[in-house]
C-alpha cells in the first residue's frame, strides 16, 4: 500500500497544508525482536508526524525456507517461526486486516517482553486476549494459508530485494529495510530518526548505510 500525498505534503514535518496524511506500511515477523522495536518506534512516530500506519506480515520462515547453510539451532527456530505468522494470516482471512496490529501486539508482548518461548502458548493466549476464536490456533501447524502468507511476504520483499530481512517500511513510493535501532527512540528522537530515514531512502541512487551492531535488543 503506497502512500499518495498532495504536492504540499511534508512527511518530515507533518505539514497539513491541503495535504493528505502519508500512508505508511510496515511488514513484520512477530518473532523478530528488531522488528518489535521498530514497530514501537513507528507507533511513536505516528503521534508526531502526519502518517497513518498499516501493518502487514512478512516471514523469516519464508525468507529462509530454501537456505541450507543455517545451523541446527536457527533452522529449528525457523521451523517454529511458521506458527505465529500462519495464525495472523488465518485471522486476517477470517476477520479482516483490522486484527493484524492487536494480534501482533499481543504476540510480541509475550515473545519479547515476557520471554515466552512456547509459540503455541503465545498463540493461544494472544487469540484469547484479542477476542479471536481459539480454533485459529490449529492453523499454526497447517499449510492452508501459506499461499496467502507468501503473497504478503513477497509484496514487501519485492520493494527492497532479497538481501534484507524484517522489518520493511514503505512510504510514498519509498521502501527500506529497518531501521534497526535499540532501544526504540521516543519523542523528538523518534521524529528525527523518521525524518532521516525518509530523507536518505528517498535520495536517488541511495542503497545502504550500515555499521556493526554493538548492542543487542533493549526491549524494556
Amino acid at each position: 500500500m503506497m502512500g499518495r500525498m498532495a504536492e504540499t505534503t511534508d512527511i518530515r514535518t507533518g505539514s497539513q497544508a491541503d495535504a493528505q496524511r502519508a500512508a505508511v506500511e510496515m511488514w513484520f515477523d512477530p518473532i523478530c525482536p528488531w522488528a518489535w522495536m521498530t514497530s514501537r518506534w513507528l507507533m511513536e512516530v505516528e503521534t508526531l508526524r502526519d502518517i497513518d500506519v498499516t501493518w502487514s506480515v512478512m516471514s523469516l520462515a519464508v525468507l529462509n525456507e530454501h537456505r541450507h547453510d543455517l545451523d541446527a539451532a536457527y533452522r529449528a527456530r525457523m521451523d517454529e517461526a511458521w506458527g505465529p505468522v500462519r495464525v495472523i494470516i488465518a485471522a486476517v482471512e477470517a476477520h479482516g486486516e483490522s486484527v493484524i496490529k492487536p494480534l501482533y501486539d499481543a504476540m510480541g508482548t509475550r515473545i519479547h517482553l515476557r520471554k515466552m518461548n512456547d509459540f503455541d502458548q503465545v498463540i493461544r493466549e494472544s487469540l484469547e486476549e484479542v477476542g479471536l476464536p481459539a480454533a485459529l490456533a490449529k492453523e499454526a501447524h497447517h499449510k492452508k494459508f501459506d499461499a496467502a502468507l507468501h503473497r504478503s511476504h513477497k509484496r514487501g520483499i519485492s520493494l527492497v530485494g532479497t538481501e534484507v530481512g524484517t522489518p520493511i517500511i514503505s512510504v510514498a513510493g519509498v521502501a527500506f529495510f529497518g531501521p534497526v535501532v535499540t532501544p526504540a527512540p521516543k519523542g523528538q528522537d523518534a521524529a528525527k530518526l523518521w525524518d532521516g530515514c525518509v530523507l536518505v531512502a528517498s535520495t536517488p541512487g541511495f542503497f545502504e548505510l550500515k555499521r556493526t551492531r554493538t548492542l543487542g535488543p533493549i526491549l524494556d
